[in-house]
């Protein structure tokens, strides 16, 4: 009780230098806006239940379009392997697209087919480089 009573006559008597050193009763107080308050920015700490946790081997396995996957025998004579994952498929497509200069002169968005890009791209002569992706798909097997 005594306890009590002198932080209360401490901030009866005008001492509040001490009063707000205090670190819980600091936090307590309410902390005026600036006059712009709505460019401040919420910053959130990450706590250990949050934070993710690095992998006990170091490396994780591959999942979703970084996964190889078998491909067809059309996508194996282009890329010369028996799987691939999407991400590399795509990229060497593309190296084999500019090594033959196979981009249309004067639309680089526009591809122009060779007969092995033929037998991948369904058998169209000019493809845009969107469909490049949705065109590849059947070619990777399940």
């Amino acid at each position: 009780m005594a306890m009590s009573i002198g932080v209360f006559s401490t901030f009866l008597s005008g001492e509040t230098s001490s009063f707000l050193k205090s670190s819980s009763l600091r936090l307590a107080l309410p902390l005026p806006l600036p006059p712009h308050s709505s460019n401040l920015r919420m910053v959130r700490t990450v706590t250990s239940a949050t934070a993710s946790k690095p992998p006990a081997t170091g490396k994780r396995e591959p999942r979703g379009i970084t996964k190889p996957r078998r491909i067809s025998p059309e996508m194996q004579a282009l890329l010369g392997v028996p799987e691939i994952p999407r991400t590399q498929a795509l990229k060497q497509i593309w190296a084999y697209i500019k090594q033959h200069n196979l981009q249309d002169p004067e639309n680089k968005k526009i591809i122009v087919c060779d007969e092995k890009l033929k037998s991948i791209f369904a058998g169209k002569d000019r493809v845009g480089f969107l469909e490049i992706a949705g065109l590849i798909n059947p070619h990777f097997l399940k």
